[in-house]
C-alpha cells in the first residue's frame, strides 16, 4: 500500500505544533529548530525538517519533504542512498552516502539539507516517520495537529477525501488536488483556496523529474573521466612546452660566443 499525508490548507492555523513534534520525534534539537526559522528563508534546515509557510491571503500551509512517486533525488543519487520504499516514503541510507549532494540539486521543492556544522555532515530529510508507519502509528505532524488539517492513509483514499471535499465545497477549495499529477505525482498532497506556488508546485503539471535526471547521471562516470584525460593531457602538454623552452634556452647558452 502506497501511504500518503492530505494537507488542507484551509484548516492551518500556523500553530507549528507538528514542526515541533517532527523535531522531538527525530532527535533534533528544538532551540536550532527556532532559530533556523527565524534566520532561513523557507524554514527549513538539518534541525528543521518540516515548517509553515505563509502562502498569501491569510493562509498557511506545511512544507516538507513530498515523497515524489518518481523522485528526482533518487534518480540523481550516484550510489543508491535514496530509495523510494513501496509503502510511500523517500528514505536516505547514511550509510551509502558519499556527500555529493546532487540530491539537493536535483529536488523541485529543495527539501534535502545538509549538516554544515557538524564534522561529519549528512543529509538529512523528512522520511514520513516510517518507524512510526511500520507500528501502524500515525507520522508524528499528523498526530500532533489539533486542527486536522494533516490526514495520513493510503494516497488512493487520500485522493478520493480531496476529491469529495472539493465536490463538496466548491466555493471553499480550488478545483485541483496539487501533487496529485506534478512531478509525475507525490505522496503528500494539498488542497486549498489560494495558489500553493510559494511551496514548490509548477504553475502547470510537469513531467517527472527523473526522466531529465537520469541520462545525465548515468554518464556522469563517463563525464568525470573525460575531464580527468582532458586534464592529464593538458598537463602532459604544459610539461613538454616548458621543456622544449628550456631545452631552446640551454642551446641558445651554449651556441653564445665566449670572450
Amino acid at each position: 500500500m502506497m501511504y500518503g499525508i492530505l494537507v488542507d490548507v484551509t484548516k492551518c492555523t500556523a500553530c507549528e505544533k507538528c514542526v515541533v513534534a517532527c523535531t522531538e520525534s527525530k532527535g533534533r534539537s528544538l532551540k536550532a529548530a527556532e532559530r533556523d526559522r527565524a534566520v532561513i528563508l523557507d524554514g527549513l534546515s538539518a534541525d528543521r525538517l518540516a515548517t509553515i509557510l505563509n502562502v498569501g491571503e491569510g493562509r498557511f500551509a506545511r512544507k516538507s519533504c513530498m515523497h515524489c512517486l518518481e523522485p528526482a533525488c533518487v534518480s540523481a543519487c550516484l550510489v543508491g542512498g535514496l530509495t523510494k520504499s513501496p509503502g510511500g516514503p523517500v528514505i536516505y541510507d547514511r550509510d551509502k552516502c558519499i556527500g555529493c549532494r546532487y540530491c539537493m540539486l536535483a529536488c523541485p521543492f529543495h527539501i534535502p539539507r545538509y549538516e554544515w556544522d557538524k564534522t561529519v555532515p549528512y543529509v538529512v530529510k523528512c522520511d514520513m516517520c516510517r518507524e512510526r508507519i511500520e507500528q501502524n502509528l500515525k507520522p508524528a505532524c499528523v498526530e500532533a495537529c489539533p486542527e486536522k488539517a494533516l490526514t495520513f492513509g493510503a494516497r488512493e483514499d487520500l485522493l478520493l477525501q480531496a476529491r469529495e471535499s472539493i465536490r463538496n465545497y466548491p466555493d471553499k477549495y480550488r478545483d485541483h488536488i496539487w501533487g496529485e499529477k506534478e512531478f509525475g505525482g507525490t505522496s503528500v498532497i494539498y488542497i486549498a483556496d489560494v495558489d500553493l506556488g510559494s511551496l514548490g508546485w509548477p504553475a502547470a503539471e510537469t513531467e517527472a523529474i527523473p526522466a531529465l535526471t537520469e541520462p545525465l547521471v548515468h554518464k556522469t562516470p563517463f563525464i568525470g573521466l573525460g575531464v580527468a584525460f582532458g586534464l592529464v593531457g593538458l598537463n602532459w602538454i604544459i610539461r613538454r612546452r616548458d621543456e622544449l623552452a628550456q631545452l631552446r634556452q640551454d642551446q641558445a647558452g651554449k651556441d653564445m660566443p665566449h670572450e
